[in-house]
């Protein structure tokens, strides 16, 4: 069979999302695929440092993470992309001046900075573990790499926020907007690039709004059976649930395993 390249999100599509926990049964078909020649990877808007935890226990050795702009080839981090600085700080600006709470992702850690406590008194701590670090003097212009944004501002308002579309952002929590890189498809197609593959043998599994800019014509789309409806009107094929086995039974309808 000619390789084939598969990207697989993470979140509800190699999880259960109620646990968090790989899919038994993902982490088979990933082996199997592995075993058969296949090149696979994991494409996710995570941060690189949470990704890697995970792709290893999956047994996933290449990841596009960081929503696009981090590239890992053979366990190796080649590349890991901030937010466009100026862009980034002039944000950071307009949020602050209209009263929003902000954090700032300023490195591939659970560390985010904060010049007041707005955010917190706005919205509370956030789910995922964050350590939050005070540093009233500080001018968003003096920290150096920006990767990403949290602004507590709810849906309601976003339209009000001019410089709303000027980065990529998605909205996991309703209480607040995430600022980050949202280009899965840019590193996809650095990932062939480095490893020689072609567009045509790509295949990617995907189940939410931020997997909408991976699923292109040129190539093999598989949303989940639990997939939001947008990704599903995109999709070369309709798979089950994550934990229905959706990626073991799409990997064998199509023969792949």
């Amino acid at each position: 069979m000619r390789k084939k390249y598969f990207f697989f999100d993470i979140d509800g599509t190699l999880t259960n999302k109620q646990t968090g926990l790989i899919v038994p049964s993902a982490k088979q078909t990933i082996q199997e695929l592995q075993r058969q020649g296949h090149f696979v990877a994991i494409a996710t808007g995570r941060a690189y440092y949470k990704t890697k935890r995970f792709a290893k226990e999956a047994g996933i050795h290449h990841i596009v993470s960081n929503g696009g702009a981090a590239l890992t080839i053979h366990d190796e981090l080649i590349e890991n992309r901030p937010l466009d600085h100026q862009k980034a700080v002039d944000l950071c600006h307009e949020a602050h001046k209209n009263g929003y709470g902000l954090l700032i992702a300023y490195n591939d850690s659970i560390d985010v900075l904060m010049n007041d406590e707005l955010f917190i008194q706005q919205v509370g701590y956030r789910q995922e573990p964050t350590r939050y670090i005070l540093d009233k003097n500080l001018t968003y212009e003096e920290i150096a790499d920006i990767y990403k944004i949290y602004i507590a501002i709810s849906k309601d308002e976003e339209d009000q926020f001019i410089l709303k579309d000027s980065l990529g952002h998605i909205r996991f929590m309703d209480e607040y907007l995430t600022y980050q890189h949202d280009a899965k498809d840019e590193g996809i197609y650095k990932m062939l690039e480095k490893v020689h593959g072609c567009r045509e043998d790509v295949i990617v599994f995907g189940d939410d709004f931020n997997d909408l800019v991976m699923f292109k014509t040129e190539w093999t789309n598989i949303a989940m059976g639990n997939a939001c409806d947008e990704l599903k009107e995109k999709a070369t094929f309709i798979t089950k649930t994550s934990v229905e086995d959706g990626i073991e039974y799409a990997c064998k309808h199509f023969g792949w395993i």
